[in-house]
């Protein structure tokens, strides 16, 4: 085969894993979402998880990080304040902007739900040397980003 011809495969078989990836993290996500409250949709776990990791957002800077309509985004963020996953907050330098932070007891709930799937992560990858775990990482987050050169190798 040719190194054209061996790309291609290769990129086929990526996006095939990817597909069994999404797969398993849609089952993962709606097991941790009826873990955090009975009845929470995946999306809004995803929401809240995505609050805890990267700090106090807008609507609009939620929807922006998750490719996701800003309609859905906001009734998740509804649903989570009434559950008091969440609160919001005048934003500081422009007390006009509402920034959605984590309270306690959303914080508590989220530790609850990731703590299965973590364990279940965790054994999977028992096994590997953390420069392999850490290099995963990078690449995924390099392939998140859209880069096209991926980070050199530690």
């Amino acid at each position: 085969m040719t190194e054209a011809g061996d790309r291609q495969e290769a990129v086929r078989g990526l996006e095939g894993a990817f597909g069994e990836l999404l797969g398993e993290m849609r089952r993962v996500y709606a097991q941790a979402a009826a873990i955090a409250s009975p009845g929470m949709l995946p999306g809004t776990f995803k929401v809240l998880s995505a609050i805890e990791r990267h700090g106090s957002a807008t609507v609009s800077g939620l929807a922006d990080r998750l490719a996701a309509d800003k309609g859905q985004v906001s009734r998740s963020v509804t649903e989570l304040e009434e559950l008091g996953f969440v609160q919001r907050v005048a934003d500081e330098s422009d007390g006009r902007i509402k920034l959605i932070t984590v309270t306690t007891d959303g914080a508590a709930r989220l530790e609850a739900a990731r703590a299965r799937y973590e364990g279940l992560l965790s054994q999977v990858v028992e096994g590997w040397p953390v420069a392999d775990i850490e290099r995963v990482t990078s690449l995924l987050q390099e392939l998140a980003r859209g880069a096209s050169v991926p980070p050199a190798r530690s």
